[in-house]
């Protein structure tokens, strides 16, 4: 199960009360107060960890709560501070207050940490009160209590290559070729239920590379229609799309065609998407009409087009060092990312 979006309710730690208290020592018949102050109450804090992969923990724990602080004693002892409730989320993750509509948070380095709720602070006990006209006050203050909210947390996958196709277009096939990952693969439609998140290795050359595999698309995929609606918002983060098309037309599809209607969905989704570089992955090589229809297709189009058959196995190399120049060529020229000019 891929879970990319929650609802969580978190309350920070309530600060300890103070004391009221008096000295009582044998030799100290008119010992002053020595009530301590509350500790203060734990905060909420946001953990980015790139070894969590989804939201998964959070749809069946939706309630979390900080530590309160402790009570101020006697003796000037002070209450000690409630410990802060960490709670983990992927990189990419997203924070909107659900009583403003705002985005409050964007988690996108490793442990990076945002305080989402502060603990209150811990009540003053009667020792801060004493005065040369109070000598024994009889108040403390309560603990102010913690700061409580409702929050919605969603996850963008950070990837550098997005990998979008038609159903049955070999995305979760040449996955498996250029990754470790183990994507289901089967002859029929959407066997990819939710975006895998994997890692093209190039051990010779000491570099990684990160590749989200989106569940396919369909005609009308920007408007809820089918499985990959709702996954789109993934390949916002990516710096690279890979888009995967059947040159062999199999289903009495053309391919230029495919490759007209995925950049349709895209603007459609957002415009901005079109302007990110694109590689084609031109998949079934190995049958026969794919040929002519790649001839056709490179004669249609400025897009750079890598002919491969992940059924036997041929151009993933030659794919694997294109996508690697590709990332390469955009880390020299490209800023952070951030989807709100307003955040970090």
């Amino acid at each position: 199960m891929f879970i990319d979006e929650v609802t969580v309710s978190v309350k920070a730690g309530d600060g300890g009360d103070g004391c009221v208290a008096f000295r009582r020592e044998k030799y100290e018949p008119f010992g002053g107060p020595n009530g301590g102050d509350g500790g203060r109450g734990g905060n909420i804090v946001l953990l980015g960890d790139s070894n969590v992969g989804d939201l998964t923990a959070y749809r069946f724990e939706p309630i979390h709560r900080a530590q309160d602080g402790e009570p101020g004693r006697g003796s000037d002892q002070n209450g000690r501070a409630g410990q802060d409730r960490i709670l983990k989320v992927p990189l990419g993750t997203i924070v909107i207050d659900e009583e403003t509509g705002n985005r409050v948070a964007e988690l996108l380095e490793d442990q990076q940490q945002v305080v989402l709720r502060k603990g209150g602070n811990g009540g003053w006990g009667n020792a801060r009160f004493k005065s040369s006209t109070n000598r024994t006050p009889r108040r403390a203050n309560p603990g102010e209590p913690g700061e409580e909210g409702r929050y919605q947390l969603i996850l963008k996958v950070i990837a550098e290559v997005g990998l979008v196709g038609y159903p049955n277009a070999g995305k979760s096939t040449l996955t498996n070729l250029l990754t470790r990952a183990r994507p289901k693969t089967a002859p029929y439609p959407f066997t990819t239920l939710h975006p895998q998140l994997a890692v093209i290795e190039y051990p010779e050359k000491f570099e990684r590379i990160y590749l989200a595999d989106i569940p396919g698309l369909i005609a009308g995929a920007s408007e809820n229609r089918g499985l990959g609606h709702r996954f789109l918002r993934h390949i916002e983060r990516c710096q690279i799309l890979l888009l995967i098309l059947d040159m062999a037309g199999t289903d009495q599809r053309d391919p230029f065609d495919d490759y007209i209607s995925l950049l349709d969905e895209l603007r459609l989704y957002d415009r901005v998407l079109l302007e990110k570089p694109r590689l084609v992955a031109a998949n079934k090589m190995d049958l026969e009409e794919a040929a002519e229809n790649l001839a056709a297709f490179r004669k249609k189009v400025d897009v750079e087009v890598i002919p491969i058959s992940c059924l036997e196995n041929q151009g993933i190399d030659n794919l694997k060092e294109k996508l690697l120049e590709a990332v390469q060529r955009h880390r020299t020229t490209s800023t952070p990312f951030t989807d709100d000019p307003d955040l970090p």
